[in-house]
Parts: C-alpha cells; sequence; structure tokens
C-alpha cells in the first residue's frame, strides 16, 4: 500500500487520494485535485471530517464518499492530503505514515516543536513520505527564480528579505486560528512559516545557528480594532496568539535571512522576498507573482539591466499536487522534504523563545535545541 504501480499495457494505474479536513483549505484542494485529474490519472476517491455537516457538503460537492474514521478512508487510498487544524496534524499524518501511505501536510508541519519531531520520526522509519505543503515553490515565477539561482546567475547568495504583511487581515476573531491551543501560534504560524521556507529555500536550506525575534500583539485582542478586512468566519474561542513578529536569522556559513510578518499593520502591504547576491539579486511577489531580475552590464556601457518576467498561469496549489501524485506514483522522494519543514518548525520555535527571553537562541549546541513546549507569546 501506498504506491502506485505501472501497469502491463503501458497505462498509469490511477492514484487514490482522500482528504483529511474537509473545511475551506480541503476544498480548495479539492477543486485544484479537479484540474490536476484532467491532466494526470488521479482520482480524489473520499474525504473525512469529524464534522457531520461538512462531511454532507463536501460530499455532495464533489460526489465522493466520506467518513468520520480516518482509519476506513486510510484504507481506500494511496495517500491523503491532510488539512485539519494544526494541533491535529500529528494524529492523521502518523498514522497514515504507519499505513504505509504518502502525506501531503498542510503547513506547518505541527502546531509545536515537539508534535513536528514525533512527525519527522514516524516519517523516516514510514514505507511512505511526508510532504510539507510550501505551495508558494511551485509558483511558476518562483521556479523561474529557483532555476536562476541553480545556474549562478545571481553569484554569491548572502541575504533573504522574507515579508509577509497584511495591512488588515487578521483571522475570524475567536476561531481555530487565533487560539493558541490549536494553531500553536498566531501570524508567525499561520502566514511567516511560508516567508521562512522561501527563504531558507532560495539559499539551499543552511544549517541556522541563532535566531533572534519579537513578537507583538498589537491588534487582534484590541476591543476598538478597525478590521475592515478580515478571512474566515469569527468563532466563541479566544485570540491568544500574536498578530506581528521581527526576526533575524543566522546561518553557519554567514548569511541571513531577516523576517517581517504581520496580519495586521499600520503601513501598506509587503509580500516580497527579496534576494540578494553578488552578482544579481530578484524581488518575487508571492502574493501576486510579480518577479523582477536586478542585474547589471557593462555592454555598450555600464548600466542597470533590470528584468521583469512573465510566466504562464499555473496555480501553485495545483503544481504542487501535480508534483505530489508524480512522487507518489514512483515512490518519492518528496518533493518537500520533512526535514525542511521540521526546520522551519525549530526556528518558530526559536522565535518565540527569544521574544520571551529577550536574547538570542543557538540552534547549533550552544544551548538546549529542542523546547518541549512552545511558550505563548501573549504571557
Amino acid at each position: 500500500m501506498g504506491h502506485t504501480e505501472h501497469s502491463t499495457d503501458g497505462a498509469e494505474d490511477e492514484v487514490r487520494l482522500g482528504l483529511v479536513g474537509l473545511g475551506n483549505i480541503g476544498r480548495h484542494h479539492a477543486t485544484q485535485l479537479q484540474a490536476v485529474a484532467e491532466e494526470m490519472a488521479v482520482d480524489l476517491v473520499g474525504g473525512m471530517d469529524i464534522d457531520g455537516s461538512a462531511r454532507d457538503s463536501f460530499g455532495m460537492e464533489f460526489g465522493v464518499a466520506t467518513y468520520d474514521d480516518h482509519d476506513l478512508l486510510y484504507d481506500a487510498v494511496d495517500a491523503v492530503v491532510v488539512t485539519t487544524p494544526n494541533r491535529f496534524h500529528e494524529e492523521y499524518v502518523v498514522d497514515a505514515l504507519d499505513a504505509g501511505l504518502d502525506v501531503l501536510v498542510e503547513k506547518p508541519l505541527a502546531h509545536d516543536l515537539a508534535s513536528a519531531e514525533r512527525i519527522a520520526a514516524a516519517a523516516r522509519d514510514s514505507e511512505g513520505f511526508c510532504m510539507v505543503g510550501f505551495h508558494n515553490r511551485f509558483a511558476a515565477p518562483a521556479r523561474v527564480l529557483r532555476n536562476a539561482i541553480d545556474e549562478g546567475r545571481f553569484g554569491d547568495l548572502y541575504h533573504v528579505e522574507a515579508n509577509y504583511v497584511r495591512r488588515r487581515g487578521i483571522p475570524g476573531k475567536g476561531s481555530w486560528f487565533t487560539d493558541h491551543e490549536v494553531a500553536g501560534g498566531g501570524a508567525l504560524v499561520d502566514i511567516g512559516t511560508h516567508a521562512i521556507d522561501f527563504a531558507l529555500y532560495m539559499l539551499d536550506y543552511p544549517e541556522v545557528v541563532e535566531v533572534s525575534g519579537v513578537t507583538r500583539d498589537a491588534f487582534g485582542s484590541d476591543p476598538d480594532y478597525t478590521y475592515l478586512d478580515q478571512w474566515g468566519d469569527s468563532g466563541e474561542g479566544v485570540v491568544d496568539v500574536e498578530d506581528s513578529a521581527t526576526a533575524m536569522l543566522r546561518c553557519a556559513d554567514g548569511r541571513t535571512v531577516s523576517l517581517e510578518v504581520a496580519w495586521a499593520a499600520n503601513r501598506p502591504e509587503n509580500s516580497e522576498i527579496v534576494v540578494r547576491g553578488s552578482d544579481a539579486g530578484a524581488s518575487f511577489d508571492h502574493e501576486t507573482g510579480d518577479l523582477t531580475m536586478y542585474e547589471t552590464s557593462d555592454h555598450g556601457a555600464a548600466h542597470f539591466a533590470d528584468t521583469t518576467v512573465e510566466t504562464r498561469d499555473d496555480p501553485a496549489h495545483r503544481a504542487e499536487q501535480r508534483r505530489f501524485v508524480e512522487a507518489v506514483r514512483t515512490g518519492g522522494p518528496a518533493p518537500v522534504s520533512v526535514e525542511d519543514g521540521l526546520t522551519v518548525q525549530r526556528v518558530i520555535d526559536a522565535i518565540y523563545r527569544s521574544s520571551e527571553t529577550g536574547r538570542a537562541v543557538r540552534l547549533d549546541g550552544a544551548v538546549e535545541q529542542v523546547s518541549s513546549a512552545q511558550p505563548s507569546p501573549t504571557d
């Protein structure tokens, strides 16, 4: 179980996929999978959720079987996509890996570092693989940027500015996104995880040795906060997570990453990843897809030679799922490794600890590397 084989007549056997978590992001994955199924031999055969109304509406919309027991779904599929709230990733991912299934789990890997460590350990012992849903890597402009780096066009990369700042974008107040016990954190866990991954991915995931950061709750718990715009429905829960974070990452080879993340800020939005190298640089907006290369040339006369890159539309989640299905069919490896997801979780944990203690946190053995409990940033 877990991997499909090529049939003897040359046709590819269909990859059977299941979804765990049938909320908004699960529905988005299902919609993208329908498009992928027009290109590849893959079939969404079922979904699982503990909420009966979610199961009913999902089954009617997508015409598939739904379950309230994930073991029943796992018996019917080759691989699963897990899109539950963060705290429940471990249960569903580990059980899938133990069953020999391949897994695509939405970011972050888990709600805290200890849970992420257990998922990574299960993946190392499994016949299946665990892929983490950092879908921005698969956007067409991001692939162009990664290829330019691989070709040596930028020279020596030495710094990445990683931004994900919204002017007004706190999730529904009291939803699971604002509940530390379920989400594991706020803006840093929700959107900062994307910025951290993309920055480290541009640098080929060097060893991060020191992290310094500050997290803040400037808006979310303010009863007079002017929403103007938000996503998700408000709930009956609490707001006990940060809505912004600022951090600096130092790598073993001297390269650095600066991080600016906010659900809400009194400033223009900024979702740019700025890559700086000795020969060239680039700015990639992971929300709009805009990509500009910054270069110089002495041809004719010394001048700036900036290039705006335009690509064909290829939704990042769709491209991500295409790669996932290909990996399931061929037996891996995961297009985004569980180890990368674990590294991001370690960085997030270190930012919270740095904010709590007011000191930089070492990750190279100078101090304890693993924290079993991630403190609430609002304590």
